[in-house]
């Protein structure tokens, strides 16, 4: 929501990426598209201003200079592709895409995804059956024909390649974490029976924190016991972070708002990250 704060953190994250960078690779969440269960601010494209004035052609222009500073400071971005037609504006910015646990059964997505260039996770949904990712992975896999927009801006038949490069994210489920061992064993089957490429990321936010985003280091621990193992199917995980730990509301008043902390969901702050990424680091000798 801020881009300020944005750039001081991608420098924070420039530089502790060029620490690890031998063993892991550092992409950073920049996410302008916040799905809503009701109502509420869906994120710096649709409302740049934070005030429901939604100058989305603001929010764009904002958002595609964030991402070439920040992969001018070398670090790769990754977002939750939502709309169909931002891909046109931001796509060759974009290292990594994910498709959210609203979005994953859309038809709408899963066409879109089969023309996008770059790997793209596709998250299990609140429910957690995992079976709806898979069917979405194996559908962008193939190649699709679509109304969208073309390079003008004109309406077009769109025709697609399909996109090899997908993979499952587990996000937890409304009854609780699914990154236990057996969890990803169970996984791991299912996407060996379908077909699909082995990679398993692990969202340690959300429904695998318990929704409580101090325990994001204990949902990483588990991962890199069991990748210390040998479950070679882990091939990533996604951390909720920012400067500050937290969130906020936006209350009107913007000149309140605390710097560097979320307006969305629950983050840790820059010193709990730091940690986790240099211990994990450690652990992967």
């Amino acid at each position: 929501h801020d881009p300020k704060a944005a750039i001081d953190y991608a420098e924070r994250l420039a530089a502790l990426a060029a620490k690890v960078n031998d063993r892991i690779l550092v992409i950073m969440r920049v996410y302008f598209e916040k799905p809503r269960t009701i109502m509420g601010w869906k994120g710096l494209v649709s409302d740049p201003d934070l005030d429901d004035s939604h100058k989305i052609s603001k929010g764009l222009g904002i958002a595609r200079r964030l991402m070439c500073e920040i992969t001018e400071m070398g670090l790769p971005v990754g977002t939750e592709t939502l709309s169909p037609i931002n891909p046109q504006y931001l796509a060759d910015l974009i290292s990594w895409g994910g498709i959210g646990a609203r979005t994953s059964q859309s038809q709408t997505h899963r066409e879109m995804v089969s023309g996008l260039s770059f790997p793209v996770g596709y998250k299990n949904p609140t429910s957690g059956d995992i079976s709806i990712a898979l069917d979405s992975m194996r559908a962008s896999q193939h190649s699709h024909s679509f109304l969208g927009i073309n390079h003008d801006g004109r309406i077009a038949i769109v025709e697609t390649g399909g996109n090899p490069d997908v993979h499952l994210v587990l996000r937890g489920s409304d009854q609780g974490p699914n990154f236990s061992p057996e969890h990803i064993r169970d996984a791991s089957q299912k996407l060996k029976d379908a077909g699909l490429p082995p990679g398993i990321v692990v969202d340690c936010s959300h429904g695998n924190s318990f929704k409580q985003y101090e325990r994001q280091g204990e949902a990483l621990e588990n991962v890199m016991a069991q990748v210390a193992g040998g479950q070679s199917s882990l091939c990533g995980f996604m951390l909720e972070s920012f400067i500050e730990a937290g969130n906020q509301p936006i209350n009107g008043d913007l000149s309140k708002l605390t710097y560097g902390q979320s307006v969305t969901d629950k983050c840790i702050d820059w010193a709990t990250t730091e940690r986790l990424l240099l211990d994990t680091y450690e652990q992967l000798k």
